[in-house]
């Protein structure tokens, strides 16, 4: 299969504050920052056709210097086959797209570099119940209510229905955006719940906060029999580390009730995942697995644009995929869908800030959360501590967007 992958893509906001400081009228700006971002563009799967044609493309330019088209760069043919670069200006790749749509051989080659074009534009608004989010401002929070009496973070310590409903309404007032409520433990080598069991963990506690807030309720399950009852109960997202590939039924009963729905890479089991995870290429193996998941729910009739993804930091993955994919999250962003990220206490954190269990990890959390935010590479992020972790985020967020650099850089003061 052919995947397109932006290794590196200019942000129309960063560019932004140099055309201001040009001072370059509205429409020339407006125009540039449509046109101008600079892309490189990883792609695998290429047939000898496709690289025929690529190659082609740049190496027939009629334009002065061969600036036309985008600049190709093939793998190396005795060991990666079918790979190569792509590197240009926005306008370039829209060339290269018009022309591969032409060719029906071709068809899959334009549609995965569209992909990429598409990418740098925020996801679709999402609705959870009376909410509606949108992306590409701020980093949205999620906050976790664990109703186990074994989760790694917290020890059980909201194992019961009021001591759960209790602690969701004290995250609801420090500003979580979404409740997750889960009642079965992932932590790795954790044992399997029944769904009669998880359910009668959780249903109280969904209909005890649905009853006292209006912020969205989430059920963390991969049972479709637990889902439906979490749904009657007032949930309106689904959020399962499986991605929808360990309970066959689980996409149906989510289209049913008109949830959204959050799918999560997964390597393995919450048993068996952490026993030597091993990948060709993490990136493409996670974007592959979640494609699929994203499949699987369309196909039952849950809308594209009520879909999240999560990459499973610590799902299957070591030390070394966990901080790539950290790096790499630009590249998740061609799935055209809002990116949650779960870093929380995580024990790969642990280990970088020198072996500290799960409730010393709070600066290793921030440290994560505030570096994603910053890039603008996480919509929403999943944890324990959020009344810490909104401060964090305010301040991660605002130096992203941030645009007074002085009165050269506002617009229509234009000054020699």
């Amino acid at each position: 299969m052919i995947r397109a992958r932006p290794v590196r893509a200019d942000r129309p906001a960063d560019l932004e504050p140099a055309f201001l400081r040009m001072g370059l009228p509205t429409p020339a700006r407006e125009y540039l920052l449509e046109k101008m971002p600079a892309l490189h563009v990883l792609l695998t799967g290429l047939e000898r056709e496709q690289g025929r044609f690529l190659a082609g493309l740049f190496s027939a330019s009629e334009a002065p210097g061969r600036e036309e088209y985008p600049s190709w760069v093939a793998g190396d043919l005795r060991v990666r086959p079918g790979t190569g670069l792509l590197s240009g200006r926005k306008d370039q790749f829209e060339r290269v797209v018009a022309e591969a749509k032409a060719r029906p051989e071709l068809a899959g080659l334009a549609a995965a570099l569209a992909r990429v074009l598409e990418a740098s534009a925020p996801p679709a608004p999402l609705v959870l119940g009376a909410k509606t989010f949108t992306f590409g401002a701020r980093t949205h929070v999620m906050g976790v209510v664990n109703v186990t009496p074994d989760s790694f973070s917290d020890g059980g310590r909201y194992f019961g229905t009021e001591a759960a409903v209790a602690h969701g309404l004290r995250l609801a007032e420090a500003g979580a955006d979404v409740l997750d409520v889960g009642g079965e433990s992932t932590r790795p080598g954790s044992p399997t719940v029944s769904a009669e069991e998880e359910a009668a963990r959780i249903v109280p506690v969904l209909e005890g906060l649905r009853a006292r807030t209006d912020v969205p309720l989430s059920v963390d399950t991969t049972k479709a029999a637990v889902a439906r009852e979490a749904l009657k109960a007032g949930a309106v997202l689904v959020n399962d580390i499986s991605g929808f590939h360990f309970d066959a039924e689980l996409p149906r009963v989510t289209a049913e009730a008109g949830a959204a729905c959050c799918l999560m890479h997964i390597q393995g089991t919450p048993q068996t995942m952490q026993k030597d995870p091993h990948y060709e290429d993490v990136v493409d193996e996670v974007l592959a697995f979640l494609e699929e998941g994203v499949e699987r729910a369309v196909a039952a009739g849950v809308p594209r644009e009520r879909v999240l993804v999560d990459p499973g930091i610590g799902f299957g993955k070591t030390l070394g995929h966990n901080l790539f994919l950290l790096r790499r999250l630009d590249e998740l962003r061609v799935l055209g869908l809002p990116l949650l990220l779960g870093t929380s206490r995580k024990s790969f954190l642990g280990k970088l800030a020198g072996g500290k269990p799960a409730d010393e990890r709070l600066a290793a959390t921030l440290g994560s959360v505030a570096a994603m935010a910053a890039a603008g590479n996480a919509d929403f992020v999943r944890v324990h501590d959020v009344a810490e972790v909104k401060d964090a985020l305010a301040v991660a967020d605002a130096m992203r967007a941030a645009l007074d650099g002085g009165a050269l850089y506002q617009p229509g003061k234009v000054r020699v």
